[in-house]
């Protein structure tokens, strides 16, 4: 009999936060806000998508890649962290290895991020 276990190891789910593989993923903390950040792990490029309504009334995903300081970074272990402010709709990329902390959010239909800074 095969044993599942690996596949398992594979994705950790925890309240809010959906790992696997080589991204990371991690919606707004605003409450009013349909929107999920996506970083990749080892090079900190940013992404998000979020839901949207077609005028035919048709659902959509809206997808925005990642612009001004949301590209490629220095290769690291970056994670995702919100902050627990409601009607914020950024959230903050960490390098868990240089503690280097950016904040990135959706601006004119790119992700953008602040310089890393500690």
């Amino acid at each position: 009999m095969r044993s599942f276990a690996p596949l398992f190891a594979t994705v950790v789910l925890l309240p809010g936060i959906a790992v696997a593989g080589d991204y990371m993923f991690l919606p707004a903390p605003q409450t009013d806000l349909n929107r999920v950040y996506r970083v990749d792990r080892v090079t900190g490029e940013m992404g998000a998508c979020q839901y949207g309504v077609k005028e035919d009334g048709t659902g959509v995903t809206l997808c925005f890649p990642a612009g001004n300081g949301a590209g490629k970074q220095e290769p690291g272990d970056y994670v995702l962290v919100a902050s627990n402010h409601q009607k914020e709709s950024a959230v903050f990329r960490i390098d868990q290895r240089t503690g280097t902390m950016s904040v990135c959010y959706v601006w004119k239909e790119q992700v953008i991020c602040t310089p890393p800074a500690r």
